[in-house]
């Protein structure tokens, strides 16, 4: 493995491409590290009143959803840094683009996690075109 396929964080290691493994794009395909795991559990584009935040713009939902995971990470003492897996649920993959343009404004410089993304038939209403989880690792 070179030392070109990682990229460390105080207490995680991102590691691009492991030996005989694709590069992937726009993720990490391995990410370690030590600390207190973080569990997020699936995010929607809800406001703290429980309204739906962009109905039909899933640019809008994406950003709201990256703001509700932020918040939740910050509850537990985590950020954006600490995130070692995301997991997308799209109800539509075309909104895959949408979700990384607002990832990366909320992840900037940080060293991306790794992720999986996969369409789904439906989330629990139909107005809701994205759900994501992260897992995250912060330092002891």
């Amino acid at each position: 493995m070179s030392t070109e396929s990682q990229r460390k964080t105080p207490h995680l290691t991102h590691i691009a491409a492991p030996d005989g493994v694709a590069s992937g794009t726009g993720y990490t395909q391995v990410v370690t590290g030590r600390g207190r795991l973080v569990a997020v559990s699936g995010q929607v584009a809800f406001d703290e009143e429980r309204r739906l935040v962009g109905a039909g713009d899933p640019k809008a939902q994406a950003r709201q959803i990256f703001e509700n995971l932020r918040r939740c990470l910050a509850a537990a003492g985590a950020d954006f840094s600490d995130v070692v897996k995301l997991t997308y649920f799209l109800t539509d993959i075309g909104h895959l683009a949408a979700v990384r343009e607002a990832r990366d404004e909320f992840f900037g410089d940080t060293p991306l996690p790794a992720s999986s993304a996969m369409q789904v038939a439906a989330l629990f209403l139909p107005e809701v075109l994205i759900e994501i989880e992260a897992f995250a690792v912060v330092p002891e």
